[in-house]
Order: C-alpha cells, then structure tokens, then sequence
C-alpha cells in the first residue's frame, strides 16, 4: 500500500497524504531519491534558519516545481519566504485579519471565486475576465486590495479547503480545478487589466507552485487557440496538458469534469446558490463532516488567547504559582 515518508518534527496532518497522481515525486509515489532530496532541501532550509512550512507537501511541491533540482528549490522557497514577509505587511499576519467587505460590490465587476468541486473532488475555481471593469472597480476598492483578497482565498485553499476536500475524496488533493470565462475579452479592455493580471499571475506562479489541476479557458475568442499553440512551444509539457481551450461550445467537456449539481446554471450545470454561486463559497470546507478549523485559524485564537491572559497577568499582579491565583498559561513568555 502506497505511502508518503513523513517526518515527525514537521508533518502533523490530519488528512489523507497519498495522492490519487501516481506520478513519481508526488506524495506516496516517490522514489527512495527523492525522499533524500527532501530530506536534503528541508536540512538545507534549517541551516538557513528556516523553521515554518517544512512539512514534506510542502518540500515535495517546491521540489517538483523546479523538477527535483534541490539548490533551484531552496532559492524558489526562500523568494518565497521573503515575499510572504513583505507582502500585506506579512502574509501570515494578514490571512486571520483581513476583511473584504467590499466583495459583493467587486464581484459585480469581476466574479472570482471557489465553488464545490469537480468530479476528482478539487476545489473548483471560477473566473469571469470578461466582466473587468477596472475603472469602476477602483471606485470601490484599490489593486493593493485586490491582490490581498487573492492571497488570503490561496492560503485557504491550503487550508482548509483542500484538506476538507482530501477527506471527503479519501485521497490527497493537492490543486484546484480553473474555469477562466473569456466572454467579452477583446482587445478594447485586454490592455486595462494586463497590470492586475500579470501581478496576480506572478503571485501563483511564484508563490503557490503545484496548485493546478486544470485549466479550461471557455469563450476562447477567435484565434486565440492559434496563439496558444505558438505559446505552448515554450511552456512545460506537464503544464500544458492542464489546459484546455475551449470556444463557446464548452459544456459538454465542463460537464465530463464537473458534476452538473456542482456547476453554475450560467455555465451549463444545475446549481443555483441561494444569494448566487459566486458568493456561497459552498464545498466540503463547508460540511462539518469533513472541515476542521484551519492551522491559521488555530494559532490566531491561541495568540489571542495568550494576549488576553497576559493582560489579566498585567493588571493582576500574583506571585507565579500561587495556590489561589494560578500563573496564566503562557504568561512566561510576556517580558516581565
């Protein structure tokens, strides 16, 4: 029975961690050499002073990202370290706080969001380019905002949507399946959006390596699949046969990979979110039979927790250890 090679002091999961990919350098499918250059890349990282994220999903998904050259994968994790130190003034900091309550506005301009899954159980992720209005979405809301609302939904992805949706699968799920809606993309609003597009690309390519399963761009205008085939030339085989690119006839192949319950009535399928699918964010992240508060979510309570304490501490001075008046967990480590 196929199984991933874990190590104690980093992977604490509490979901399937053999994936349904038999492909090797996928987790439960390595070779015994690959397992040693995870184990090199994560010994590599420690010596930097690198102590969070080293867990083997991670270390496997850096390593295939850079096709298991362990030097290319340190310097892709550690740009990656320091952009989430520097970006929304700490990406860690900013996943429990932010707060997009301009969303239901945004999404009249430009629909993005996560919506149960398709038939191999991945998050499914839609995108409608056609409906970008940058001028008018400005008057809501900023780019800055906008970047920061991407980022904190690819952190949930993380967790906890994927690991809601390996449960519920019984196998690891690791990417996500795209719908990238074309319709109403022309040359007169391409260049408008370009800057937001390429930025918010970068971002996923850079920062979030091995997160796609597939890719289906629908209302494909014309000649765009002709361009493409001169694009593809230059990406990786592995990439490319993520993406399908489809015209307006798209349905049938949509609903070869996605359950017709699960997807959108204006896409060809039978749901019909009460409030819209684009605002339900329904999935198994959803269903108390499979979610389980995120890590993110965890360690945001238990720092409030020991603030809160460490101010009752403050305002109550008592010798430490008092029968009566017990020493506040965790008020050892607030500077006396």
């Amino acid at each position: 029975m196929a199984e991933m090679k874990q190590d104690p002091k980093y992977d604490h999961y509490d979901f399937p961690t053999v994936s349904s990919t038999a492909l090797p350098g996928h987790p439960g499918h390595t070779t015994p050499e690959q397992d040693a250059q995870v184990q090199q890349l994560r010994m590599s990282l420690e010596a930097a002073g690198y102590t969070k994220r080293l867990d083997t999903l991670t270390m496997l998904r850096f390593l295939r990202a850079r096709k298991f050259d362990v030097n290319l994968a340190k310097q892709m994790f550690i740009d990656c370290e320091k952009w989430r130190a520097d970006f929304g003034g700490g990406v860690d900091a900013l996943v429990p706080t932010f707060d997009y309550k301009e969303k239901e506005e945004v999404f009249r301009y430009y629909p993005q969001y996560y919506h149960k899954t398709d038939k191999e159980g991945r998050p499914l992720y839609i995108e409608q380019l056609g409906k970008i209005d940058l001028k008018a979405m400005y008057k809501i809301t900023t780019e800055d905002r906008m970047l920061q609302n991407l980022v904190v939904e690819y952190e949930k992805v993380a967790d906890p949507r994927l690991p809601a949706c390996s449960r519920q699968a019984g196998h690891l799920l690791e990417t996500s399946c795209t719908i990238m809606d074309l319709k109403g993309v022309g040359i007169s609003n391409v260049s408008s959006v370009y800057g937001y597009v390429q930025k918010a690309s970068n971002i996923s390519q850079n920062y979030y390596p091995e997160r796609m399963g597939k890719l289906y761009l629908i209302n494909a205008p014309w000649g765009f699949s002709g361009a493409f085939s001169f694009v593809k030339k230059f990406l990786d085989p592995v990439t490319v046969d993520k993406i399908h690119i489809l015209g307006s006839s798209y349905k049938s192949e949509l609903l070869a990979q996605i359950d017709s319950k699960n997807l959108p009535k204006e896409f060809g399928g039978e749901c019909d979110c009460k409030g819209g699918c684009a605002l339900s964010d329904a999935g198994p992240w959803k269903d108390p039979q499979w979610v389980k508060p995120a890590a993110w979510e965890t360690e945001a309570a238990g720092s409030a927790i020991q603030n809160s304490e460490a101010v009752v501490g403050e305002a109550e001075p008592v010798a430490s250890g008092s029968a009566t008046h017990p020493a506040p967990a965790g008020a050892a480590t607030v500077p006396q």
